[in-house]
């Protein structure tokens, strides 16, 4: 990617199409040795699932915001606009709305902060743009909307399954994602945490699918999660949303979801779980045979995927070169956008203290009064030209 570069492409969602997950059966319901039989002595009510306490969701929203605080106060618009919003912020104010019209920072900044830049993947090998893309967000609109459905996905999954299990899934679901979309797109950085909340999502579904025993009104509630899924989905093919961390966090995590969120099947209790005076033996398995197979079945496609994902990638491959049709599923034309982007590189040429800049996509040319103008400075002024 060449250093004029100044697109952003950014991971949006809706945080009216979420969903929880779903309420389960307890065995206690269904399983006479499980009630409680003494009123007042918690000690003798059997609770099949443990609840947990959540902090990390929050703690995910407080680093996500306090990143991008920082990232604001890095930007130091005032610096190099004299058009910023919301100019009374000082060095927190926003870039003009014509170069970023979701009040954040410049993509220069985005970049150094850690963006998902393919050409520094790749070639400087900064593999930890990966990970870091996800907890950076392009601007306020973005990252409101992003932690929303954080806050409402996020804080029930916590709550049945724990921080460590979600965590895992939260990260590297986004580390599928950022990954699908450093093969398919390859000509402009990338920044949010859309691809780990569709791992969230996809978590659920192939929770669902995996712990399909022990829930009540299952058809309806598959039903209305794929629903939403697929609506959330959809919304990737509008121009400048990056549908592939979308499509590559939600495989990511619908197929974590059978390894880290697969319960007990319906009726078993273990005898730790149990007063001691309700003790019996039992012969009923832990787990479903299914449950092992589609466990199995998703490790092994989980390591052969990114094992092939990030050899594809460290070689340089670029996935539309091997599937001409895969860049309808991030953006579809129409007569109302075009999914090309705009060229937004910008030839120079420099004079004592004068700097000439042209860009190359729309053939406009100024001259700056910049002596010894480093290269952010000049990628921030090709930036404001092209924008």
């Amino acid at each position: 990617m060449g250093s004029g570069e100044v697109e952003i492409r950014v991971q949006p969602r809706r945080t009216d199409n979420t969903v929880h997950p779903l309420q389960t059966d307890s065995p206690a319901d269904a399983a006479p040795h499980t009630r409680r039989t003494r009123q007042g002595h918690p000690s003798d009510e059997f609770r099949p699932f443990r609840r947990w306490v959540p902090w990390m969701v929050p703690a995910f929203v407080v680093a996500n915001t306090v990143l991008f605080v920082v990232t604001m106060y890095v930007n130091d618009c005032p610096r190099g606009s004299a058009a910023c919003v919301a100019g009374f912020l000082g060095r927190f104010s926003f870039q003009p709305f014509k170069e970023n019209p979701l009040l954040g920072p410049s993509s220069t900044t985005l970049q150094r902060m850690g963006a998902l830049d393919v050409d520094k993947v790749v070639h400087k090998h900064q593999w930890w743009r990966l990970i870091s893309c996800i907890w950076l967000h392009a601007g306020v609109f973005h990252i409101l909307a992003n932690m929303l459905s954080l806050l409402f996905i996020g804080i029930r999954l916590e709550q049945e399954f724990g921080f460590v299990r979600i965590g895992l899934l939260y990260i590297i679901s986004g580390f599928g994602g950022s990954l699908l979309s450093a093969l398919f797109i390859q000509s402009s950085i990338s920044v949010g945490a859309s691809g780990a909340l569709f791992g969230l999502l996809g978590g659920m579904l192939s929770e669902l699918i995996t712990n399909w025993t022990i829930y009540a009104n299952k058809f309806a509630a598959l039903l209305t999660l794929v629903f939403i899924i697929a609506i959330n989905l959809a919304v990737g093919i509008l121009p400048h949303v990056d549908n592939f961390a979308h499509i590559g966090g939600f495989l990511s995590g619908f197929l974590l979801g059978f390894v880290f969120l697969i319960r007990p099947q319906f009726g078993w209790v273990s005898r730790k779980s149990v007063p001691p005076r309700h003790r019996t033996a039992s012969t009923r398995k832990k787990h479903k045979t299914y449950q092992y197979v589609l466990w199995v079945l998703a490790v092994i496609l989980l390591i052969v995927g990114f094992t092939a994902g990030i050899i594809m990638l460290s070689r340089g491959v670029n996935g539309n070169e091997h599937c001409s049709w895969c860049h309808y599923l991030s953006c579809v034309p129409t007569s109302k956008w075009s999914c090309k982007s705009s060229s937004l590189y910008c030839s120079m040429s420099q004079s004592d203290s004068q700097l000439n800049l042209t860009c190359q996509g729309s053939g406009k040319s100024r001259n700056y009064m910049l002596p010894g103008a480093t290269e952010a400075q000049m990628n921030e002024l090709c930036s404001q030209l092209c924008s």
